[in-house]
């Protein structure tokens, strides 16, 4: 991939990463509830989320969702009921005040906020057809193909954690101030709802003719 091909990607996944969505919803909801230092773990799981998506596009099973209505609808269904029941997960969180110390007990293991951060990237059939429209465009079929999705996954693997870690410390540093429980219980039923906003809108998307 050639310098002015990259910077244009670039430039893309940055503006992909910052519009919201449910991994920004997904970060700002860990950072608000477990502190950045122990919420920043989904941003990894974020992560990864996108390079499963690559390496589906990769292997053709991208191509498959794209013209299997069945495929695509389990996909699709599945990642619905994922980020509704992250939305009642987090609308029924105890309205505790948020305190990000060193000495704050570990409620929920670093692993389970990966994972939650992967599934939240990973079952959303909505990016994999997004990203299927997008990467022909950056991707030269006459060059080595594993190279340049290579490159890809590198750089939209970073630009999504550096974003992603953004969206926790922002939600841990300046939601953090919100100290009374009923403060936390309207802000946990605020990220809630917009979860289960992000399931519905992901239960209207269709693909394209």
């Amino acid at each position: 991939m050639d310098l002015s091909t990259w910077i244009t990607f670039f430039i893309a996944t940055v503006a992909i990463s910052l519009s919201p969505g449910p991994g920004a919803i997904a970060a700002m909801g860990a950072g608000l509830n477990h502190g950045f230092r122990r919420g920043q773990a989904i941003a990894f799981g974020l992560a990864l989320g996108v390079w499963t998506q690559l390496v589906v596009i990769g292997l053709g099973l991208g191509a498959l969702l794209s013209t299997s209505t069945h495929a695509f609808s389990v996909v699709k269904w599945a990642g619905v009921a994922y980020l509704v029941w992250l939305g009642v997960q987090q609308w029924r969180a105890p309205g505790k005040p948020l305190v990000a110390r060193d000495d704050t007990p570990a409620t929920v293991p670093r692993r389970q906020l990966v994972l939650r951060g992967w599934g939240v990237n990973a079952l959303n059939p909505k990016g994999t057809v997004f990203l299927l429209a997008l990467l022909p465009q950056f991707v030269d079929p006459t060059q080595p193909l594993l190279a340049q999705y290579l490159v890809i996954g590198a750089t939209f693997g970073t630009v999504e954690l550096c974003v992603m870690t953004g969206y926790a410390a922002l939600a841990s540093r300046v939601l953090g101030l919100l100290r009374t429980p009923a403060q936390m219980k309207a802000l946990n039923r605020l990220f809630g709802g917009l979860f289960v906003l992000a399931g519905v809108l992901l239960a209207s998307f269709k693909r394209a003719a």
